[in-house]
């Protein structure tokens, strides 16, 4: 079988390879000389300058030879001359290909074009590529392409790169927030015996030292942090990893970063005043602006956060009263929306479907407040509506963009929801929440009033106007060639 032009271009990489090391050249050394990175040399127009990084571009030949060098923080123009170098050295640039790594040194001067170069005096292969880098121009367009080689896309498009710098400066700022607004970050267990603190279904491994099944976390702790309440901590704030086996969608991930903090003596009301603070903070500093363009929708988070009830933003878009309505009337509605729901679907999982026909024509920033007890096992009920409890979520650009209540802290009233919930599950809903007995049992010991509240990534992709997936440095995908 004949070789593939990318085989034949390794091939000849390889046979350059062979030379250097024939020629004493250790293609692949442990040190760096010291060097400064390209964007501080860039600042200064003159002097000696020494940097390292990877070679994007290399035009001309025989006696000079042109070729750019970029590292993280920026790109800059190298001049190899056959009457500056060595006659060593200058073997080495005619054996250099485009992706390998180097290390430079030389004088800095301006071209006639006006572009600053380094002119090299001296220089050292520091990793030799043997895969040629697809073309900038094109590229890798398919998409999972894109997602397997990740590292190649981060080399060709400087933009993605600059994506995941603020993905980094948006949970900084998060943690900042909260470490001045007096919250303790903590760690809780990853793997549980009982997955608690959402409705999700989660992935199982086997534990083999305790020889037990053991479930992922599907949020980040919550039952964790409540314990924590009863045990004596007033505010507490966690930022990692959890992981749900459900759907992947523009939204929606099996394994994601998660933030959610627990307050001590707070409301649902005191709650959201200080997610509208946190929220403008962290977009402010990550993004500079509190205006996005989402997806269709133009948000300004800038704007009155304004309340809307949940059964009243029902009735209004949909004209479905769901406190009047039996659950034959919501699927007879959920039909004439094309919605189809599983056969063993609950009055809650049938609520949730209705709603969310309603939140697409929400712009936002709003706090959506009022749930049904039923979609809410874990909130305090609301004295004044007992059917509903102290919950809000966050609506952004048609989503969901953070949850939060004043947390149930009866344990009578939480044993109770969780035997309705074991129901469920018994019924075939692998979403509903498990029986916690130890939870329950915290509970009595007792735990002060507490709200608690939580985002994911899926508000950093938000705002960057990017599918949850395209935010993600590697997503998840099938093994190749399967």
């Amino acid at each position: 079988m004949s070789e593939t032009p990318l085989e034949n271009l390794r091939i000849e990489r390889i046979k350059k390879l062979d030379r250097l090391k024939a020629l004493g050249v250790d293609p692949y050394p442990a040190e760096t000389p010291e060097h400064e990175s390209i964007n501080k040399v860039r600042s200064r127009f003159n002097g000696l300058a020494s940097v390292a990084g990877r070679l994007l571009g290399i035009r001309g030949h025989g006696k000079l030879i042109f070729a750019d060098l970029r590292d993280a923080s920026g790109q800059i123009q190298l001049c190899f001359k056959v009457d500056v170098l060595s006659p060593e050295k200058f073997q080495l640039v005619e054996l250099l290909d485009i992706g390998d790594f180097a290390w430079v040194t030389g004088d800095l001067f301006t071209t006639k074009a006006g572009e600053l170069t380094i002119q090299v005096q001296d220089l050292q292969l520091l990793s030799k590529s043997l895969r040629p880098l697809p073309s900038e121009h094109f590229g890798l367009k398919d998409e999972e392409e894109r997602f397997r080689q990740r590292y190649v896309d981060f080399i060709l498009n400087p933009s993605l790169r600059d994506l995941f710098v603020k993905k980094s400066i948006f949970w900084n700022a998060t943690r900042g927030f909260l470490l001045s607004h007096g919250f303790l970050e903590v760690e809780t267990p990853v793997l549980e015996t009982t997955a608690g603190g959402a409705d999700a279904t989660p992935f199982v491994t086997h534990h083999n030292a305790l020889d037990i099944d053991v479930f992922l976390r599907i949020s980040m702790g919550e039952l964790w942090h409540k314990r924590l309440m009863v045990g004596g901590f007033e505010k507490t704030f966690e930022i990692g990893r959890q992981f749900r086996n459900e759907g992947m969608s523009r939204e929606h991930l099996q394994d994601y970063t998660q933030m959610e903090f627990y307050w001590a003596y707070a409301s649902y009301r005191e709650s959201m005043t200080l997610v509208e603070e946190l929220f403008k903070v962290v977009a402010n500093e990550t993004f500079g602006t509190l205006e996005f363009d989402i997806n269709g929708y133009h948000v300004n988070l800038g704007q009155p956060w304004e309340k809307i009830d949940y059964t009243e933003t029902i009735k209004e878009k949909l004209g479905v009263d769901i406190e009047s309505s039996s659950t034959s009337d919501i699927k007879k509605k959920l039909k004439e929306l094309k919605v189809s729901p599983e056969s063993h679907d609950s009055r809650e999982r049938l609520l949730d479907l209705l709603w969310k026909q309603v939140r697409r024509s929400i712009t936002g920033p709003v706090f959506l407040i009022g749930h049904p007890v039923e979609v809410s096992p874990l909130a305090k009920r609301d004295t004044n509506r007992p059917n509903t409890v102290e919950r809000y979520q966050v609506i952004i650009a048609g989503s969901e963009l953070g949850n939060g209540y004043s947390e149930l802290n009866d344990p009578i009233d939480q044993a109770e929801r969780f035997g309705q919930q074991q129901k469920l599950r018994e019924g075939g809903d692998t979403e509903a929440q498990m029986h916690d007995n130890d939870f329950v049992r915290a509970l009595e010991y007792g735990m002060p009033p507490v709200s608690g509240f939580g985002f994911s990534e899926r508000l950093f992709a938000f705002l960057a106007d990017k599918p949850v997936r395209e935010a993600v440095m590697f997503p998840l995908l099938r093994p190749e060639n399967q």
